[in-house]
């Protein structure tokens, strides 16, 4: 795994290749790299990160963040109102970040 500014790079190893491919992982967006060495592969992700952010920045759009704080979890009513209930009777809320 490769971590460039928060963005993951997820990769595999094509034998047939004889290559390394990978991808960002974590955005809708497609941001993919491949080296032969494990140097030239780091060095592929983190350009391939820079010039998507350059990319963005050019076309004025702000760049998918790779993870943005949000969970999304379905419960149950039951299960919705104990954990409601609970954090009111604590005076916190359920989308406090604690």
């Amino acid at each position: 795994m490769l971590n460039h500014k928060g963005y993951i790079g997820s990769v595999e190893f094509d034998d047939e290749d004889e290559a390394f491919h990978g991808k960002v992982i974590g955005i809708r967006d497609v941001v993919n790299f491949q080296g032969i060495s494990v140097e030239e592969l780091k060095k592929a992700f983190i350009d391939s990160v820079e010039d998507y952010l350059e990319f963005c920045a050019e076309r004025g759009e702000e760049p998918e963040k790779p993870y943005s704080g949000k969970f999304v979890l379905r419960l149950s009513e039951k299960g919705h109102r104990l954990i409601s209930t609970a954090t009111q009777l604590s005076n916190k809320s359920l989308n406090e970040s604690r």
